[in-house]
Order: C-alpha cells, then sequence, then structure tokens
C-alpha cells in the first residue's frame, strides 16, 4: 500500500524515513513488552531499551540517538513508554 502525499508517493516523498528500526506499540504481558522490527522483519521482543540496542547490535547497526526518526521508528509512545498505559519508565 502507498500513500500519496502532495502528489507523490511514499517512496517518492523526501519528508518520509525508512528506519531499518522499528519498535511497535507495547503489547500485554508479564511484563509488558514492545516487538522490534529490523529491515521489514520481526526480530524479537523488547522489554527495555537496551534489548532494542542488543536487537540492533545482532544485525550489524549500531545506534548513536534513539530519538533520531531516520534510525528508529517508536511506534505507540516512544524510548520511555514500556507499559500499556503510557507510563514512562526511566
Amino acid at each position: 500500500m502507498r500513500f500519496t502525499l502532495y502528489g507523490m508517493t511514499e517512496s517518492e516523498s523526501p519528508y518520509i524515513s525508512h528506519p531499518r528500526i522499528m519498535v511497535l506499540g507495547v503489547q500485554p504481558g508479564t511484563p509488558p513488552f514492545r516487538i522490534v522490527e529490523i529491515d521489514g522483519q520481526v526480530v524479537g521482543e523488547a522489554r527495555a531499551v537496551i534489548d532494542v540496542l542488543r536487537a540492533a547490535a545482532t544485525f550489524g547497526i549500531t545506534v548513536h540517538d534513539l530519538d533520531d526518526p531516520d534510525v528508529v521508528r517508536w511506534v505507540g509512545g516512544d524510548k520511555f513508554t514500556w507499559t500499556r498505559r503510557g507510563r514512562r519508565v526511566y
């Protein structure tokens, strides 16, 4: 599926990044977790930021800035969101 933005498709738009790492929304569990995708493939679950960094390292990706949307896309919260209610964990 492609989205049109001002007459351009998503793949042509200079404003939409395609980061290699996607961290999806919080899933129920004990403890809750987030699914991590790298290059469009599910690679595992993360229960904390360190799990995201470990997954990236496994695929040879060094992450210098977790807030860089060209590197990591956080879906359903940011790097501090690890519970379903949106509470931030520091």
